[in-house]
């Protein structure tokens, strides 16, 4: 068996959040639809992110939620408001699945893990006619058919129209590799470049921090740039990792300097007033517990970075304040949670389709926009799974040819 064709209504390329939400957006407008992936299951990194949680979106003013997603925020604004926070929540209850907010505002599945959710979201699709092909491995057009890579040989799929959703260029072992990139390039495609996000910074640490590897860095405060973050993160082998440093990467990608505040509830003349208490003979790490409450990572982290350790009160305050995080940048693309880069804005239309191909429409994490963990990145590639699978179900009702 082999070098096969058949035709198909709507095939969508890639099973994670994405292009799930797509699948479901054009089944439920009554299209036939074929979902293409690579790998033996769907929702491989979709399960990996569900190990910590699964936290879906976020319980914030929409203002605050969309300000998450920086430069992009424009763009992806009407997606979101299409199916932002709200709309997440009610879609998983509607699976079966209830929610709870955390107190920072990010939701979760009372499960507190995805294949409960995956697996009623599967069968949900199925239940619509939904045809998902595991181990089928997109390898581009021939004129109008889509080529696949399967264990039965070459698959070729004419589809009326098609949605992408082949993820960015991280967690190449769960599906997201960006093999996609050059094919698309061929076809005329405008791309930004890959760029990791989410991703922790390695740090080439002094024999003495060995023992608070695997330690969270909580009362203090990460500044880059314009970008401030109060969000814990973790002190590991490699180096600094975790939502905290997270939030801050793309002001880091762009080359500013990282500081940090050991003591960001206390003003700078709060912190110089305690330093200058009397310290007899205590050292210096007693001397910081008792007057800023400092435990023992955090003036593990000054003697670290802060050397030559200022003897003077408003010295000390002011690298405690801003204090220089030495680094050697950060970790790998692959190594990152998701990956900024991809096809961009100009290159699609308001529904999302590709100008340079019509009928095929693009979501997920291949387009070009960049968001922190926390909700944000899930949310959006639900709402632009979503809105690419609605603009394709439009151009089929309107009987526009691929």
């Amino acid at each position: 068996m082999g070098d096969e064709q058949e035709r198909i209504a709507a095939l969508v390329v890639g099973a994670g959040p994405a292009g799930l939400m797509a699948a479901e957006a054009l089944a439920g407008a009554g299209h036939k639809v074929l979902v293409a992936e690579t790998k033996p299951s769907i929702g491989r990194k979709f399960l990996m992110a569900g190990k910590s949680g699964l936290n879906l979106t976020r319980s914030e003013p929409p203002d605050r939620f969309l300000a998450a997603y920086g430069a992009a925020a424009g763009w992806l604004a009407p997606m979101l408001s299409a199916f932002g926070p709200e709309a997440v929540q009610d879609w998983a209850r509607a699976l079966g699945q209830e929610v709870f907010a955390g107190s920072t505002g990010r939701v979760f599945p009372v499960a507190m893990k995805a294949s409960p959710l995956l697996r009623a979201w599967a069968g949900q699709l199925a239940g619509l006619g939904v045809d998902i092909r595991p181990r089928w491995r997109w390898q581009g057009w021939v004129g109008g058919d889509a080529v696949f890579s399967t264990v039965e040989g070459e698959m070729r799929v004419a589809a009326e129209v098609t949605v992408l959703a082949l993820g960015g260029a991280s967690w190449a072992r769960l599906g997201s590799d960006g093999t996609w990139a050059p094919i698309l390039a061929e076809e005329g495609v405008t791309l930004a470049p890959f760029a990791p996000s989410n991703v922790g910074l390695r740090v080439n640490w002094s024999p003495h921090m060995a023992r608070h590897f695997g330690a969270p860095v909580k009362a203090a405060a990460l500044k880059a740039g314009r970008s401030r973050s109060r969000g814990e993160f973790v002190v590991s082998r490699k180096g600094l990792e975790g939502g905290g440093i997270y939030q801050i990467v793309p002001a880091i990608r762009e080359g500013a300097a990282l500081t940090l505040d050991l003591a960001p509830d206390l003003g700078m003349e709060q912190v110089c007033e305690r330093l200058a208490r009397p310290r007899g003979k205590a050292s210096l790490a007693n001397h910081l517990r008792r007057t800023l409450g400092f435990d023992p990572l955090r003036t593990a982290l000054l003697q670290e970075w802060g050397r030559p350790i200022p003897g003077d009160p408003a010295g000390l305050a002011d690298r405690i304040k801003a204090l220089p995080v030495r680094h050697q940048g950060l970790r790998p693309l692959d190594e990152s949670i998701s990956t900024a880069g991809g096809v961009t804005r100009a290159a699609l239309d308001g529904g999302l389709m590709l100008v340079a191909r019509p009928g095929v429409f693009c979501a997920g994490e291949m387009l070009d926009w960049d968001a922190p963990t926390g909700g944000y990145l899930l949310t959006a590639c639900l709402a632009t799974g979503r809105w690419a699978g609605l603009a394709a179900a439009d151009r089929l009702a309107r009987g526009v040819p691929g």
